[in-house]
């Protein structure tokens, strides 16, 4: 028997075969990847809920960034995706479209982060397809959730009087960009490894999404930025909103990195990135909240209120309850 030919390409099926079929393993619906497309039920009582996010090269990550960082970021923003809506992770499919100089080596820590995150998240590859291009590496995913029927969590279900919250922390990813483009020096290596995760890895509210559903009026995650978005949430539930800089959660390396900068904690509250959720509840809901945050060990912050005025308008407050110039609330592709 002689060894097979390690020196030529594997050819798009040979690449699915290595890399990619493992990762569907365990999920009948899948097929194992042998069809042109995956088969499954919804359980009684529960509705799927559909997300798709794309990522390409040099816009949305680094071309030189890590393939297992490229590979974390681009499950996990769908994942967010997910959490905004209540939804419990399901499965995905993954679209590759990849330059022909990709190695075997980047697809293998490509894969294997995928298959890392699989595991963490509960989520199962159910198939996709694989391209070459001649442009930058663009990857597009598809997520599948579950969610009890009637109850997925919606942008426009805010009303004026609701408080506001937001999970985790603000403004760790946005500042990561700036170290990582060199507009931001920041000499202390354990906070530029932080700001640098966080905007390489971000950490979707899986755990916490699903446990919203009964007390959230409307939700969404942060990933145009914190401004941006709320505007969003506020534009679909027809009032507007108060934002009080000083109550948005920073961490300490954000807090160090901004240094009472007013431009960087701009920067924090409008650069995206965070994946964070953000959501309106009444204040009955709030020890219920409390308590979430306790049960999850995710911090769930009161940040302002929604309230009566023109749909989609944002008032910022600085730490001394004047307003707190912003010029742009938010990235926009457009």
């Amino acid at each position: 028997m002689t060894n097979p030919d390690t020196s030529r390409p594997l050819g798009e099926f040979g690449r699915i075969t290595r890399f990619f079929k493992p990762l569907a393993a365990g999920f009948p619906g899948a097929r194992g990847l042998r069809d042109d497309a995956a088969v499954f039920a919804v359980p009684q009582g529960r509705e799927l809920v559909v997300t798709t996010d794309a990522l390409v090269a040099g816009v949305h990550f680094f071309p030189d960034d890590h393939p297992g960082d490229i590979a974390a970021k681009l499950l996990r923003t769908n994942l967010s995706d997910l959490a905004a809506m209540g939804a419990e992770p399901l499965a995905y499919s993954l679209v590759t479209a990849l330059p022909r100089g990709i190695d075997e080596a980047w697809l293998t820590a490509f894969a294997a982060s995928l298959g890392e995150d699989q595991e963490r998240f509960g989520i199962t590859l159910t198939g996709g397809d694989s391209v070459s291009t001649s442009g930058p590496v663009t990857l597009s995913v598809t997520a599948f959730g579950l969610v009890p029927a009637g109850r997925a969590l919606p942008r426009w279900g805010g009303r004026p009087g609701d408080g506001l919250y937001v999970t985790g922390s603000i403004g760790d990813a946005a500042l990561g960009l700036q170290v990582a483009l060199g507009k931001l020096d920041i000499p202390d290596e354990g906070t530029r490894g932080h700001l640098l995760r966080r905007l390489r890895r971000p950490d979707p509210r899986t755990t916490i999404g699903p446990r919203l559903i009964g007390l959230a009026g409307g939700a969404l995650d942060v990933s145009d930025g914190l401004v941006a978005d709320l505007g969003h949430l506020c534009e679909e539930s027809g009032c507007a909103a108060l934002l009080e800089s000083a109550l948005v959660p920073l961490s300490d390396a954000a807090r160090g990195a901004i240094d009472g900068d007013p431009e960087r904690l701009v920067l924090a509250l409008t650069g995206g990135d965070d994946y964070e959720l953000l959501f309106s509840a009444p204040d009955s809901a709030g020890e219920a909240l409390a308590a979430l945050a306790r049960d999850t060990g995710v911090p769930i912050t009161a940040i302002g209120r929604l309230t009566e005025g023109a749909a989609g308008t944002v008032a910022v407050l600085d730490g001394q309850g004047d307003p707190l110039p912003i010029r742009r609330p938010g990235w926009d592709h457009f």
